[in-house]
């Protein structure tokens, strides 16, 4: 019973890695992405999301809830596997840890990133391009921000390799192999969007 409610919600645990909160970081990473178009450009794409009918209940089924599993049944994960790293120092297996240490980043990362946006503004603060502006203007913040993107867009890609793997879509080692590069040009692709959406809010 214990290794079947453990294979279940490490299937949740893959799926909801990718659907809904990998989609919804594409998502975001390509509204932020309208920053570089200036500030009306990112602030009219703002608009148009937070008019979006149920935008509240949409983001607490479809972004927080996904995420608060994914995040604790990650971290449990994280605590529970033995990465062997030390003794197998394999590609995969340094992947694996990595998976694991960009997690928690991650976690941090989205905490931190939700409590200066979306908590703001249900305490009255109004999301827009001189919001993000404002927090970008400390060098200590370009910092934080440039390792939290990185670190969530490796977990992203790196997820999505594993992702396959589970769900039985890569099965031998060529496929496996070829997922590799894949997966590989999707970090830079993602990675590249997300540093240069940011890039956009420093004046």
């Amino acid at each position: 019973m214990a290794k079947g409610h453990s294979f279940l919600s490490h299937k949740l645990h893959s799926l909801l890695g990718l659907f809904p909160i990998g989609l919804f970081l594409l998502f975001h990473l390509t509204a932020n992405y309208q920053a570089t178009r200036g500030a009306e450009a990112f602030n009219q794409t703002v608009g148009l999301i937070e008019n979006v009918p149920f935008v509240l209940v949409l983001e607490f089924v479809f972004i927080y809830l996904p995420i608060l599993f994914h995040a604790v049944y990650g971290l449990y994960i994280a605590f529970q596997a033995k990465q062997n790293v030390g003794n197998f120092g394999y590609f995969r297996n340094q992947m694996f840890l990595w998976q694991r240490v960009t997690g928690v980043i991650t976690l941090i990362f989205i905490v931190w990133h939700v409590w200066e946006t979306r908590i703001q503004k249900a305490l009255g603060a109004h999301v827009d391009y001189d919001m993000m502006a404002n927090i970008l203007s400390s060098p200590a913040m370009i910092v934080f921000y440039t390792i939290g993107i990185i670190s969530t867009t490796f977990h992203f890609s790196n997820g999505l390799w594993s992702f396959l793997v589970h769900w039985g879509i890569t099965v031998g080692p060529r496929s496996q192999r070829i997922a590799t590069f894949l997966t590989l040009g999707v970090f830079v692709v993602v990675t590249f969007i997300g540093l240069r959406a940011m890039s956009a809010f420093i004046l």
